[in-house]
């Protein structure tokens, strides 16, 4: 099946803020890194359910995956199948370095809470 992979704002927003903290350190670094994370986000393309389910999903009661990225970063999506299910789409909610805390609440994965 196929998948296409959708970039919400807040994760957009999470990717630009780690890309900006690390271009003050290492402008190559920050480059390495962004390209990295988005080849990451589009191998969501095929075969997202390899992914393991993130904590948060128990906790929220919805299926959210994560796909960790370089052993630091967590990439946090939902899937959703097309009525036909010949398509789906991942929807990517946040892109998390791995120390911060786990999101408790809808509004956290959406960004819509100080989380």
């Amino acid at each position: 099946m196929a998948y296409h992979v959708e970039i919400s704002p807040t994760a957009i927003s999470d990717i630009e803020a780690t890309f900006l903290w690390l271009r003050e350190r290492s402008p190559e670094i920050a480059n390495k890194w962004v390209n990295s994370c988005s080849e990451a986000m589009l191998s969501l393309e095929q075969f997202p359910e390899r992914c393991q389910l993130a904590p948060e999903s128990k906790l929220m009661g919805i299926e959210i995956r994560q796909l960790l990225h370089q052993n630091k970063y967590r990439i946090l999506f939902t899937i959703t199948l097309d009525t036909t299910e010949t398509e789906g789409v991942v929807q990517i909610h946040r892109v998390m370095h791995s120390a911060r805390d786990r999101l408790r609440t809808p509004e956290g994965l959406l960004g819509e809470d100080s989380n």
